[in-house]
């Protein structure tokens, strides 16, 4: 093949004007869980999502999404605030630009807005997504290509119901969709978390893993009291056991206890990730587009984070699959994966947001095959879920 081909076949496929967005569209979405889910500081039964359409001019679409927990609680963003950014600011700074330029893009996007890493993440998804399928390519393609199409998956029990977790949680095993568990806690005393832990332990056995998150509900001295209880169920991973601007204290936490220390909500930023790595706060990082703010600065932390010899965890926000296949999409382009994902989000809504997307089975989450994010929109629940008026 001559350099010219490519060109040409550029040319004829998708070319640059062709590339060019059109429209950049969002719409709220409130689907139910089939539980409730909890957290230190809220708990829901009701997930909610923005939904992001990139129409180009070639007439292809793309999706993406961003996800929060119950509001401005997590993080600073909400569904409402996150669609009135995007429609009043970021989207007027891309329409008419190329979709392929994503680093051009980026940086319009940093310009119109502060933070709002949520919104500038299911924008740059959707980007993703729609050049993805101009080119006839998947989006792992233009992140540098996949070296896996499957993760080991992780999922959360977060009842506060030690009962029913079991039997959620036994199903899981039976149906060979989950061995690897993450129990919340901080939303109870601590005494009554670790009886409920000791509980789920000696049902599920000790071939089970368990991974603890305390959302940033312990003090040091809490952490301190209750760690040698922690280690003793054989607990392989507490997440954010302090709040995230205790750098200093989190990272004392790390130097007591052999079990890895992971850090979440305190490292948004690549500068709060080296920061996070130089006082040894945490020698493994949940990674997530919500904080990083678009799918190449996910790769950028992952590598900031690497550099400081952090291993690398797939977080999630309870995404449906549109977000989770931007997520997988990225994790499927590092080089390495230690910890695996948790995104287990598709599965805890009474219905997916995709007909064809992440597929579940072997205890693992596999990426959805196709040109970019390979997705189908289940377009009649969408329009069921979506919020009128929004």
């Amino acid at each position: 093949m001559s350099l010219a081909e490519p060109i040409a076949l550029l040319d004829e496929t998708a070319s640059w004007r062709d590339l060019a967005i059109r429209s950049v569209t969002s719409s709220i979405i409130d689907a139910p869980t089939l539980r409730r889910h909890k957290l230190s500081n809220t708990e829901i039964s009701c997930q909610n999502f923005v939904l992001v359409r990139v129409m180009l001019e070639n007439g292809v679409e793309g999706y993406g999404e961003a996800s929060t927990l119950g509001g401005p609680r997590w993080a600073e963003e909400s569904v409402e605030s996150i669609k009135s950014v995007i429609d009043a600011y970021l989207a007027p700074a891309l329409v008419g630009r190329p979709a392929s330029c994503f680093e051009d893009n980026a940086i319009r996007l940093s310009k119109a807005a502060s933070r709002n890493n949520a919104a500038k993440a299911a924008i740059e998804a959707a980007t993703f997504d729609a050049v993805g399928k101009s080119l006839g390519l998947p989006a792992t393609a233009l992140l540098g290509g996949s070296v896996r199409t499957s993760f080991s998956v992780i999922w959360a029990l977060a009842s506060g119901d030690a009962d029913q977790e079991i039997v959620e949680a036994k199903a899981k095993l039976e149906r060979a969709e989950h061995r690897r568990f993450k129990i919340k806690m901080g939303f109870a005393d601590p005494r009554m978390d670790i009886e409920r832990l000791r509980k789920i332990r000696s049902a599920l056995g000790a071939d089970v893993e368990i991974i603890v998150d305390v959302n940033q509900a312990w003090s040091e001295a809490t952490a301190i009291r209750w760690l040698p209880a922690l280690e003793e169920l054989d607990v392989s991973l507490i997440e954010q056991p302090l709040p995230a601007a205790q750098m200093e204290q989190l990272a004392r936490i790390a130097a007591r206890t052999p079990i890895p220390v992971m850090v979440d909500e305190a490292v948004f930023t690549t500068a709060d990730i080296a920061r996070a790595g130089s006082f040894g706060a945490g020698s493994v990082i949940s990674l997530k587009l919500v904080k990083s703010g678009g799918l190449l600065e996910l790769k950028r932390a992952a590598a900031v984070a690497s550099a400081f010899g952090m291993e690398l965890y797939g977080g999630c926000l309870l995404e449906s699959g549109i977000g989770a296949a931007a997520h997988l999409a990225v994790f499927s382009t590092l080089p390495k994966m230690e910890w695996g994902t948790e995104h287990f989000g598709p599965k805890i809504l009474v219905n997916d947001l995709v007909l064809s997307g992440p597929t579940y089975r072997n205890f693992e989450v596999h990426l959805p095959e196709g040109p970019g994010l390979g997705l189908i929109l289940d377009e009649d629940r969408i329009k069921h879920l979506t919020r009128t008026g929004a």
